[in-house]
This record gives structure tokens, C-alpha cells and sequence, in this order.
């Protein structure tokens, strides 16, 4: 529901903050007060015209503020929307704080409000709303149809990412062939593998160096050298000598790894021949891998990866004549499907038309307007092309919603509407639902504005007591010249004012003893519906 809303510097209004109730909210006052401006807010709110004009003379801005409440308890959810137009300059758009387009503020806020009246941009007046009203009275699945288009769209993007024209496909095909022969040609299997060729290539290309470097180390440590009779002869020396007893084993251990690493050395530089061969082999190997990694990859895992990713689109494009002609064949089951569901839906929302349009006939025959005719016209391959069409009064031409030229007409076809349709946004504001109307019509309009306040909340301007009396709240417009400047205000009214505004709306004389037992008379019978 709409719980505040707070007005600045609008036409006539300089500062007015209204907090609103459930159910249906009747705003009532003097021809020319301001009870517009409360719904020019509110279509501000739904991203309406933002015109400079409507800044009250010598204010610098326009402020609209709006605080809707979702929910029945703990769990509400709030949405602040806030609209602010300056003197000079553009409009500006805020949604819970944050600046928004007034494009978005509206998609916010026609999810929350109906504004039925003279006003371009009313919900209704859309075709989608149109369809969506008429797929919503008459539960029309469009589950399949939705499928078929979904199969459609897949089959159709399956063909695209085959590639361009016969010619784009045929060079990146001859592209594709030249990468993964060269890929192939390499034959890689082993994603470490330029580490150990790394590795290789070292011992290869220091073969004789190595060599010497273990020539010289034996001749230190083998039979007779230097190291292994140094160790000889200490050990003579202490032999045989208690004291050193320790010392002569640990010594006696040297000399057997000493002989130990002598034959390791000896072993590894035996083991240790060049090849000349073998080390350009290595190189080459090497300086293909480097070039494999220039083109395809920053590691040769990399390189695989893409080596499979090409062999696989090289495949899918080389297999392109087969599985197109499949995919042909499959786009014509598809549309097929599409063109079968597209009639059900077509038929069901014809179907729907007549009971639907007859519903709201129904509804407008008790709002005043008891030669009124309505259609709903369906075209389309699947009837997507919803228009709902009105003829006022006998003789009057069948024009669509949008062309009615009366407000209080336009008003009481989206309220015979809102009381067919179930599903509807939680706030409904009517502006000149009663325009040419009185009597025993004014009293169905209230009682079916009563109705639909029910489960959601409906505000409306009138100028009807009868329309009025029907409301759970009464918002008076007021409007005081003091000669300078003129300024109106908003505000509740009690049960005893609800009953001296009446009588001012039935009789023009709020003070007559008369007109105000009319206006009680009136409340008690609305209440009592």
C-alpha cells in the first residue's frame, strides 16, 4: 500500500505530508482546490512528464516522495521512491535512496500502482498488459509456446557458432588443419616434459668438464691419493693407543666412505660420454617446444589443452554439412512445434476474448454506462496482438483504449477491468471515475470501488458524496488565497467532518441541518453494503 506520501513545492501545494490507510480512501474538496495534484504526484512517481512548469512559483523544486509497504506484518518490505524537479534543469529519480532513471523508478513503481484517468501512460493502455490481462482470465498455458520459441532460439544459435558464410568456415577450416598437424607433428604427451629436456641438454653439454672434474677428484681420494693415505697413515698412528680409541673407529669409518665415494665418482664419470648427437637432438626438441609455446600457450599443458580444443572444433566444422542438414531438419520440427503451439494459444485467447470482454460490460452496465460496449480483438500468429476496444454509448465507433477521449469514461472501463482481473498491482488510484454520473450510478461506483478495496488499496477523487461515502478514509483538499499566494493542504477528516463535507458535496451548504441528516443518512447506508 501506499503508506506516505510527502508533497513540495507542486502547483498550489507547498509542503503536504498524507499517511494513508488500507482499503479505499476517498479525496474530496472545491473544484479547483488541488485534489489533482495529488495524483499529478503520484504520476510523477510513475515516471510522468517532469515538466518545469508544475514548480510552485518561487520554489526552486518540485518534490514527490513516495513510501510504499509490501506485506501484512513483520515481514513488510518498503520501497521509497522520490522524484524531484527542478525550476531549471532535469528531473531527478531516486529508488530506495539510490539515483535511478525515471524509466527504472517506473518499472519499480507500475509494479506497486495503477493510475486510471486521463494519462498516457497507464498501465493498461499497453498491449503486453492487454495480453496479460487476457492470459490471466483465461489461464492460457503459455508454458509450450514458451518451449517451442526457447528450441527455436537454441537451434538457430547452434547454427551461428558454426561460423560465418561457406567461405569464412572454409579458411578457418584450412587455418584449423595447419595448427593441429603442426600440434599433432609434435606429438606431445607429457606436460613436464621441457624440464627434463632442460635438464638433459645441461649434462649433455658439459660431458667432458664433468669428466675431468671427477678425474681430479679421485686422484684426491682413490688408492694411494693424497686424502686416502693421509687417513692411513693417522690411523697408524693412533693404532694400538686406548686413549683414542674413539677416534681411530670414527677415522676407520672415513676411510671406508672415503672409498665409497670414490667408486660412486668413478662410477658416474664412466657413465658420462659426450654425444654430440644427441645434444642437437635435445636442442631441436627444445626450440620447438619454445615455438609451440610462442603460438599456442605460456606452458606446454596449455599447449595441449588448446591442441584438444582446435581437433575438436576442426572436427565439429568438418562434420559442418552433416550436422547442419540435421540441425536444418530439427529447426523445421521446431517450427513446426512453435506454429502448433502459437494456434493453441491463439485459439485459447480467442476463445477468451468475447467471455472477457463480456465480463467488463457486465461491470460498466452498474458503473453508469449501460450502452457501453467493449471488444477484445486478437491477432497475430499467436494471438499476441491483444487490443481492448471501447464503444461508449449506441452508434459511438469501436476505438481502442488508448484513442477514448474521456477521462471518466477511461476510468470506469480500467475499474470494470480491475474488478474482472484478480491479479492486479496492491494500489489503485482513480482520477474522474465519476465524471458524468449521479444518482443510483454514483452509488454502484462507490460500491464497486468498495469492492475492490477489499484486497488492495484504492484512492480516488471525486466529487461525488455518494462515491465518498463509500470510503474507510476521507482526504480533504483545501485551498486558501490570502491574496499573495495561494496554498492548499491535505488532511484527514473525523467522522464528524466526513459528515459536514458531505453535506457540502451533496448540497454546496455544509451548515444545513438538512443536508447534513442527508450525508449521515448516506454514510450509514454505505457502511451497511
Amino acid at each position: 500500500m501506499l503508506a506516505e506520501l510527502r508533497i513540495t513545492g507542486l502547483g498550489v501545494i507547498d509542503e503536504v505530508e498524507v499517511v494513508f490507510g488500507r482499503g479505499l480512501t476517498a479525496v474530496t474538496g472545491e473544484t479547483g482546490a488541488g485534489k489533482t495534484m495529488v495524483m499529478g504526484a503520484v504520476e510523477l512517481l510513475l515516471g510522468g512528464r517532469a515538466d518545469p512548469s508544475i514548480v510552485r512559483p518561487g520554489a526552486a523544486e518540485a518534490i514527490v516522495e513516495g513510501r510504499f509497504v509490501l506485506g501484512d506484518g513483520a515481514g513488510d518490505q518498503e520501497h521509497v521512491l522520490r522524484r524531484v524537479v527542478p525550476a531549471e534543469g532535469r528531473s531527478r529519480a531516486y529508488v530506495d535512496g539510490h539515483l535511478e532513471t525515471a524509466a527504472s523508478m517506473a518499472e519499480v513503481a507500475g509494479r506497486l500502482v495503477d493510475l486510471h484517468g486521463q494519462h498516457a501512460h497507464q498501465r493498461l493502455l499497453g498491449a503486453a498488459a492487454q495480453r496479460d490481462a487476457l492470459d490471466r482470465f483465461g489461464a492460457i498455458d503459455l508454458t509450450p509456446l514458451a518451449e517451442a520459441r526457447r528450441r527455436v532460439v537454441e537451434i538457430d544459435a547452434e547454427l551461428a557458432s558454426f561460423g560465418g558464410d561457406e567461405r569464412a568456415r572454409a579458411r578457418e577450416i584450412d587455418l584449423l588443419r595447419f595448427q593441429v598437424a603442426e600440434l599433432d607433428a609434435a606429438g606431445l604427451v607429457d606436460p613436464t616434459e621441457d624440464d627434463r629436456l632442460a635438464a638433459e641438454e645441461l649434462l649433455l653439454g658439459d660431458a667432458v668438464a664433468h669428466r675431468q672434474a671427477a678425474a681430479a677428484a679421485l686422484e684426491l681420494l682413490d688408492g694411494d691419493g693424497p686424502a686416502s693415505d693421509a687417513v692411513g697413515r693417522a690411523l697408524a698412528a693412533l693404532d694400538d693407543r686406548a686413549p683414542f680409541d674413539p677416534t681411530v673407529g670414527r677415522l676407520a669409518g672415513l676411510a671406508a666412505e672415503l672409498g665409497d665415494v670414490a667408486s660412486d665418482l668413478r662410477a658416474i664419470a664412466e657413465g658420462l660420454e659426450e654425444d654430440p648427437a644427441r645434444l642437437e637432438v635435445v636442442g631441436e626438441r627444445r626450440r620447438l617446444l619454445a615455438e609451440l609455446r610462442r603460438k599456442y600457450g605460456d606452458d606446454l599443458g596449455s599447449v595441449m589443452a588448446y591442441h584438444r580444443d582446435v581437433a575438436e572444433r576442426l572436427g565439429a566444422l568438418e562434420d559442418h554439412e552433416a550436422r547442419a542438414a540435421a540441425l536444418d531438419a530439427e529447426r523445421l520440427a521446431a517450427e513446426a512445434a512453435y506454429a502448433e503451439a502459437a494456434a493453441t494459444v491463439r485459439s485459447a485467447r480467442r476463445r477468451a476474448a468475447p467471455g472477457l470482454a463480456d465480463r467488463i460490460c457486465e461491470h460498466l452496465r452498474a458503473l453508469a454506462m449501460p450502452t457501453a460496449t467493449v471488444e477484445v480483438g486478437v491477432d497475430g500468429e499467436a494471438g499476441e496482438e491483444v487490443e481492448f476496444r471501447l464503444a461508449p454509448n449506441s452508434g459511438s465507433s469501436m476505438l481502442p483504449l488508448v484513442r477514448v477521449a474521456s477521462g471518466g469514461e477511461l476510468a470506469r472501463t480500467m475499474l470494470a477491468v480491475g474488478m474482472v482481473l484478480t491479479a492486479s498491482p496492491p494500489v489503485q488510484l482513480f482520477d474522474e471515475v465519476d465524471a458524468g454520473v449521479g444518482g443510483e450510478a454514483a452509488h454502484r461506483i462507490g460500491e464497486a470501488l468498495a469492492a475492490l478495496a477489499a484486497d488492495r488499496q484504492v484512492l480516488v477523487v471525486t466529487h461525488l458524496a455518494q462515491v465518498a461515502a463509500y470510503a474507510d478514509h476521507q482526504m480533504l483538499v483545501a485551498k486558501v488565497d490570502d491574496g499573495r499566494s495561494t496554498v492548499a493542504s491535505v488532511r484527514p477528516l473525523d467522522a464528524d467532518e466526513r459528515v459536514v463535507e458531505l453535506s457540502r458535496m451533496l448540497s454546496g451548504s455544509p451548515d444545513s441541518e438538512t443536508a447534513r441528516g442527508h450525508a449521515a443518512e448516506l454514510l450509514h447506508a454505505a457502511r451497511g453494503v
